[in-house]
């Protein structure tokens, strides 16, 4: 059964930008043209992979029916795995918690 539920992971200081932005689009995004996102059980891969050794993260617990924009799960061919990819950015009120990592 799929979760009800995605995680990003950000910067405490991109959050705080976004909620007086009233929206949240990562520094990344408009290269990438989506915001990354992970399934409870890629959450350690992506950590390791991506942010090894990085400090003032956070994780946003993400209420997938409560996102206004499109969620696509889309395969990351290196790892043969699907992912979920939000297009557009993040209406704050889908963030049901919010999880200081380190």
């Amino acid at each position: 059964m799929e979760s009800e539920y995605i995680y990003h992971f950000t910067t405490q200081t991109e959050w705080e930008l976004a909620k007086i932005n009233g929206s949240y689009k990562p520094a990344g995004y408009d290269q990438e043209g989506f915001i990354h996102c992970s399934v409870e059980k890629q959450i350690a891969g992506v950590l390791d992979r991506f942010y090894k050794g990085q400090t003032g993260l956070i994780k946003l617990k993400i209420e997938k029916a409560k996102v206004s924009r499109p969620v696509l799960f889309e395969l990351a061919a290196d790892l043969d795995e699907l992912f979920p990819h939000i297009y557009g950015t993040l209406n704050l009120d889908s963030v049901v918690e919010v999880i200081n990592i380190g």
